[in-house]
């Protein structure tokens, strides 16, 4: 038997009452959230054959709010096959998770935010997980076709690592390339082949908002916003896939918690060509209404209602909870940091072509695309946009976003604006940034 000696939680001790237990699975990570009051100190190791995660909470009794995380359990959970809770001395409390695999646990804390007070997160990661590019190249309907992307995104991946980059159908020729014979001979006639056959799809990264611990906007009927976006945005895949040529990829399959760093990361990974932000909107006025899109700001924001959203979209990490310590702070400041003059005009073209639709099934809360400095948006090399479908504090929006027919009609009406784009605007062959 193995044990992984962890380091010990330094917190100051402090009587501690728990709130609420919450159990978040998905096939990316499960996530394991104690809300209290007070500070806890904790220690946890792991032990294999088979695996388990044991945490032990220090100068605790056990109370019925943690005796209550076992029945939390789904019991298609793809990390956790069984929890136990238990009083194991006088002054400690263990946790003991029945693991399906070897995973890669992370064990954080977040302070107090929003309706949360404090919160103590275990997320259980797959040791290797999946590359969300082969992925998503396995689910191609045309065998040719799959084939022919996953060879090349393989090629890439070895060209990356190699250090060196390979053009597709540039083939050197022995005594030279037909450009430095040309430039030898300027006279010379060059012999002219037909150019290869574009094996190429569109891919489109579609982000429902929010998700998991957060819950976005909630409406006065109590529909969250996390909620309705994830309906929609499934709708608006359905509707992607099926156009010649198109795919769509949703960074988020269901009710779990998506940092927005990882949610650009994401699109990134699949070499997408969009990426749209899909949100329900919510205002201090009950009475605000309409469908809006925005696009990244490098300038300030056009009016003080997108700053004002963009800063709410902008605190979803603090309410959903990251953790900090594990972040790459210089993949963050690239992603973060990084934008370009041509994102930000195609953004714009995008938004102008989605805006448009949408005004044919929701009235429109500004007749143009706004700008502020949303953080999901600043990926450097895909043009980015966010809707934001209708205000789901309008009571009456809030009706029509819970309706799945309504939910449908955006679907589509931001389907056709992305198709419109394409049409005015075929996309190229590009390398993604590393």
């Amino acid at each position: 038997m193995l044990l992984k000696l962890m380091p010990v939680g330094a917190f100051a001790a402090d009587q501690v009452k728990f709130v609420d237990v919450r159990l978040w699975p998905a096939d990316e990570y499960t996530r394991v959230t104690l809300e209290h009051a007070g500070a806890i100190k904790y220690k946890h190791f792991l032990i294999e054959n088979p695996w388990r995660m044991v945490i032990d909470l220090l100068d605790m009794r056990l109370d019925n709010t943690l005796k209550d995380l076992t029945s939390r359990l789904h019991p298609e959970d793809p990390y956790v096959q069984q929890i136990r809770v238990g009083q194991y001395d006088a002054n400690t409390v263990r946790l003991v998770f029945d693991l399906k695999a070897e995973v890669k646990p992370e064990i954080f804390t977040i302070d107090p935010i929003a309706e949360y007070q404090n919160r103590f997160v275990v997320d259980f990661y797959p040791k290797n997980p999946a590359d969300p590019l082969l992925a998503l190249l396995k689910k191609s309907d045309d065998p040719a076709m799959r084939e022919d992307e996953i060879s090349r995104a393989l090629r890439l991946a070895e060209s990356e690592t190699s250090g060196t980059l390979k053009l597709e159908g540039v083939t050197p020729e022995k005594g030279g390339s037909k450009t430095e014979v040309a430039k030898a001979q300027p006279n010379a006639p060059v012999e002219k082949k037909p150019s290869p056959e574009l094996r190429r799809m569109i891919t489109v990264a579609i982000d429902p908002g929010h998700g998991g611990e957060d819950p976005g906007a909630v409406g006065k009927g109590g529909t969250y916003e996390k909620n309705v976006v994830l309906a929609i945005s499934k709708k608006l895949k359905a509707e992607i896939d099926k156009m010649p040529g198109m795919r769509a990829m949703l960074t988020r399959n269901g009710d779990f918690f998506v940092p927005l760093n990882t949610r650009v990361q994401k699109a990134r990974s699949v070499n997408a060509d969009l990426f749209v932000s899909v949100h329900a909107d919510a205002f201090i006025r009950p009475t605000a209404g309409g469908s809006s899109v925005y696009v990244l700001s490098e300038r300030g924001a056009t009016s003080t209602a997108a700053k004002w959203i963009a800063n709410k979209e902008n605190a979803s990490d603090l309410i959903g909870g990251v953790n900090i310590k594990g972040t790459d702070s210089q993949l963050a400041r690239v992603l973060l940091d990084l934008s370009t003059t041509a994102q930000i005009n195609d953004s714009l073209k995008l938004g102008d072509a989605v805006l448009g639709n949408l005004g044919k099934v929701n009235r429109l809360h500004k007749p143009r695309v706004e700008q502020a400095g949303f953080a999901v948006l600043k990926a450097p090399d895909i043009p980015s946009i966010l809707i934001e479908t209708a205000f789901i504090s309008n009571p009456d929006e809030e009706k029509k976003l819970a309706n799945p027919a309504h939910q449908q009609e955006l679907a589509e009406a931001i389907a056709k604006g992305i198709a419109n784009y394409f049409a005015k605007n075929p996309p190229v062959a590009r390398t993604p940034l590393t």
